[in-house]
């Protein structure tokens, strides 16, 4: 491999020079339907959706990376509740490290925090926290005439942790933290506006995998990074949308994840294409793409928080598990009002006070009310066993 090519002008252009009038608007499109998405529901109730797009967003990042975790298996392992089987309790070990990080990072950006997900450290410490619980065998990279443990934030360093991805040639590994380096320089959100922010979210994440800076979990590294880089950038909505859901399912009659990935490893195709030594053109078609992708999923989740639908959906929980019809009634006030005290849930209900109050603990038992203490104020819950129910779709191929 020549010189210039273990430089990091290897991943330029990071950016786009200039930015066309088509990614500019499909930015500015991106974050207007970011900020509309979920402004009438009530803080509590938010709260409780985003804990369900936690899981989504991890049972999507395993299925990219070829493995199907049930929601309802990244649920138990959130509890605790681990399969005695070692493969599938290393992949729910996975899910929970998965779900766990996504949750710290969400609360840091909600308390204030300064978030600088380009960053070295950042990146580091979120291979390191993803990985702080595996196993060894979980940790053994093989495939190499030797293998090695993955020691967790350390990126590749030594000849032994050289890798090749399908066609792709990551740079060396003695070079990964020049690589980084610059890779930190180029996408420092800081300066940026927001569309550029947005922009260089896309970019960044080709970018990161094309350097491949880690011996194994650069994908779902990857995908916590842009995760975080879109609450910076002012696209998360407060957690109420899945990137992994998008990058997993792709554009329907479009190129897939990998193909497009692919597409902007493509070398620069002569002199109208860039000055660097990767396509600007084959960036701008990700950076559509990727922008896009968020658009479709923030579209679908709008449609599932509908009002009107959600509580016709609310009313066929109540149906489907046969509990008093009196009942919808507290849900359906619980859902307009985010969360409200034990009083109130029972008066909505139009029963007298004590069949009121058995109907309310039947909602609590059956999970799709909660409290954070024993006598204190309820909200809605969104059970994985129901959540065919609730969010149809959401989920795909699965049993729950």
């Amino acid at each position: 491999m020549s010189l210039q090519l273990e430089t990091p002008f290897r991943i330029e252009p990071c950016l786009l020079d200039v930015i066309d009038s088509t990614t500019a608007d499909r930015a500015t499109d991106l974050v207007w339907k970011a900020a509309q998405l979920g402004k009438n529901i009530n803080g509590k109730t938010a709260s409780s959706l985003a804990d369900l797009v936690r899981i989504t967003n991890c049972y999507y990042s395993n299925l990219i990376e070829g493995h199907k975790t049930k929601p309802r298996d990244i649920e138990r392992a959130l509890a605790e509740d681990f399969d005695n089987d070692g493969r599938n309790r290393n992949l729910q070990v996975e899910a929970r490290a998965h779900v766990r990080l996504q949750k710290a990072v969400d609360d840091r950006y909600l308390n204030g925090e300064s978030l600088q997900p380009w960053s070295v450290d950042f990146i580091k410490e979120l291979h390191r926290d993803f990985y702080k619980d595996a196993t060894d065998e979980m940790l053994l990279i093989e495939g190499n005439a030797h293998g090695f443990y993955m020691v967790p934030g350390d990126f590749r360093s030594k000849a032994i942790h050289d890798v090749v991805i399908g066609q792709h040639f990551p740079p060396s590994s003695n070079v990964v933290e020049t690589f980084m380096g610059y890779f930190e320089k180029k996408y420092c959100m800081e300066p940026m506006r927001m569309n550029s922010r947005v922009i260089a979210m896309a970019a960044a994440h080709h970018r990161f995998n094309y350097i491949h800076p880690f011996p194994d979990g650069n994908g779902r590294v990857s995908r916590l990074m842009s995760h975080a880089m879109g609450l910076y950038a002012g696209i998360g909505a407060n957690g109420l949308w899945s990137v992994s859901r998008g990058l997993s399912r792709g554009l329907d009659g479009g190129m897939t994840y990998k193909q497009m990935m692919n597409h902007a490893d493509m070398k620069r195709q002569g002199d109208l294409d860039g000055r660097g030594n990767l396509s600007r053109r084959a960036l701008t078609d990700f950076i559509n793409w990727f922008i896009d992708i968020c658009i479709d999923q923030i579209s679908f989740m709008e449609s599932l928080y509908d009002f009107d639908s959600m509580e016709l959906r609310l009313e066929k929980y109540i149906k489907t598990h046969q509990i008093r019809n009196e009942a919808i009634n507290i849900l359906k006030y619980v859902w307009r009002n985010g969360e409200v005290s034990r009083g109130d849930a029972v008066a909505s209900s139009g029963l007298g006070e004590r069949t009121g109050r058995t109907v309310l603990a039947s909602l609590i038992e059956k999970g799709v009310l909660g409290s954070d203490t024993v006598k204190g104020p309820v909200s809605l819950r969104f059970p994985v066993e129901s959540i065919d129910i609730f969010f149809p779709r959401l989920f795909s191929d699965t049993d729950s």
